[in-house]
């Protein structure tokens, strides 16, 4: 839908999209005023269509043709993302744009089985699993063009190991980043990144993050929280925990649960009250 000048065209739907965004963005820079563009890839997602444009770049490469669907599709959106920062930096506004890259989900590629270490190796599980495969995702902050005339400075080649982000940070981020303030009275669940950002920690974010799955798919009716580098699996089902310590077993290939019982228990009585608290 919105996009029927592409119908019966060989415009693939990475590239239409990436059209439309530009032509937003002209859009917004003829007004003069700060603009605000959330652009969403229907690729990399089943099904695994094949991007005619890149095909063969991965015709011998001996892996299925699913996977090698899946890898145009990656190719695509690279290429889309590369379209944008040229498109910002020849209407010379590269280094007045923050640009925040984040997936939904773990990774989807179409390679081994749900629970193992595959597409989002070394992490177990693909997305929709409670394992961090399927939670954790690539988060990059950058500005178009790092420059000294950025309005604020994000630290070069730098890996935050220390604190954690989730997506409901980004909210926060760019109210921070645009000098903005929230509505009255609006709940807001994140915090703002421009610290950790810059490479240094925010001593005033919170150290747990929860996911709560209360439907069936690859895993299904689990909550998990995790508090520090403690991680708590809990299944509604059967009643069964997983307790894993993701600082020295990022894998969670050892569930130690019944070692650490006291934790566990704790653990699962905080998740407990946060859902009662959320009304989940």
């Amino acid at each position: 839908p919105g996009l029927e000048k592409y119908h019966n065209t060989d415009v693939f739907l990475s590239e239409a999209i990436t059209r439309e965004a530009i032509s937003a963005i002209d859009n917004s820079l003829k007004k003069e005023s700060p603009f605000f563009l959330y652009m969403s890839h229907y690729a990399a997602h089943s099904p695994f269509q094949t991007d005619p444009r890149f095909g063969d770049n991965y015709k011998d490469s001996g892996k299925s043709r699913p996977a090698n669907s899946f890898a145009t599709l990656i190719e695509g959106m690279d290429k889309s993302l590369g379209d944008l920062m040229d498109h910002l930096e020849s209407k010379g506004v590269e280094e007045n744009t923050l640009v925040l890259f984040v997936g939904d989900n773990g990774s989807d590629a179409p390679l081994g089985d749900s629970y193992g270490y595959f597409s989002s190796a070394p992490l177990r599980g693909k997305k929709g699993t409670c394992y961090e495969g399927g939670m954790r995702v690539p988060f990059i902050a950058s500005w178009a063009k790092a420059a000294k005339n950025n309005p604020f400075k994000i630290a070069r080649n730098h890996l935050h190991h220390e604190q954690i982000g989730t997506v409901m940070d980004i909210y926060s981020t760019i109210v921070d980043a645009s000098n903005s303030s929230s509505p009255p009275k609006h709940p807001v669940d994140g915090a703002s990144l421009l610290p950790q950002l810059s490479g240094k920690n925010n001593k005033e974010r919170p150290d747990h993050f929860m996911c709560h799955f209360p439907h069936s798919h690859r895993s299904s009716y689990f909550t998990s929280f995790r508090k520090g580098d403690w991680k708590l699996i809990h299944y509604f089902e059967n009643g069964k925990n997983e307790l894993y310590h993701l600082g020295e077993d990022m894998e969670e290939s050892t569930n130690v649960f019944d070692q650490n019982t006291q934790l566990g228990i704790a653990l699962k009585n905080e998740l407990k009250q946060w859902l009662e608290t959320t009304g989940a």
